[in-house]
């Protein structure tokens, strides 16, 4: 064999590897955006590189497959989606007080699952894995209940979060906990009970 056909034989083996390097980078890439949806694009957005971000999504996997999830009874979903139904008749008459007592009950759903309640990024990183087409309801309802803690955030808000809320709370029971229906909206002589934006 010529030094030429070695050559050429050479940098057909490194082209070829090239492509399939490519590709199983293409088919990572592909997995990664499927299993996380918006939140691949988060992660893309906040990190230095697309690479950087990857490298974060995987390590989400890792620590995820540390968790002891488990999943509810069907006893205890059907307390959580009574303990839902309730949350959304009390809207009407303490708007405020009500998307408080949803975080929490969201919260212990969370516990319940096996999911850390620590610190909140932890706990969306966490989240992401299995809830990531969820996650943008969870964060905007976290944000407009610190705003109604700073008595930032009105009536329509406080709907609002609610709702959001009410994204990840069917996503972790597996099932929608009431027929779906918004809370209702106060009536404008009630709005002093909360204060406006």
């Amino acid at each position: 064999m010529s030094s030429t056909q070695v050559v050429v034989i050479v940098i057909v083996v490194a082209v070829i590897a090239a492509l399939v390097a490519v590709a199983v980078v293409a088919s990572r890439r592909r997995a990664l955006r499927e299993r996380f949806g918006p939140e691949y694009d988060r992660v893309v957005a906040e990190q230095d590189s697309r690479s950087a971000a990857e490298r974060e999504l995987r390590e989400r996997e890792r620590r995820h497959a540390e968790l002891e999830l488990t999943p509810l009874s069907p006893e205890s979903r059907a307390r959580y989606a009574a303990a839902w139904e309730e949350l959304q008749v009390r809207f009407v008459d303490s708007p405020a007080e009500t998307v408080g007592d949803a975080d929490e009950l969201v919260s212990r759903l969370i516990a319940e699952r096996g999911y850390p309640t620590g610190d909140f990024s932890d706990q969306i990183a966490h989240l992401s894995v299995e809830h990531a087409r969820t996650l943008t309801h969870y964060r905007d309802a976290h944000e407009i209940r610190q705003r109604n803690e700073r008595g930032e955030a009105g009536t329509e808000d406080l709907r609002q979060a609610l709702v959001h809320y009410r994204a990840l709370f069917a996503d972790l029971l597996g099932a929608d906990p009431v027929a779906p229906q918004q809370p209702e909206q106060r009536h404008p002589e009630h709005d002093h009970d909360v204060p406006s934006r």
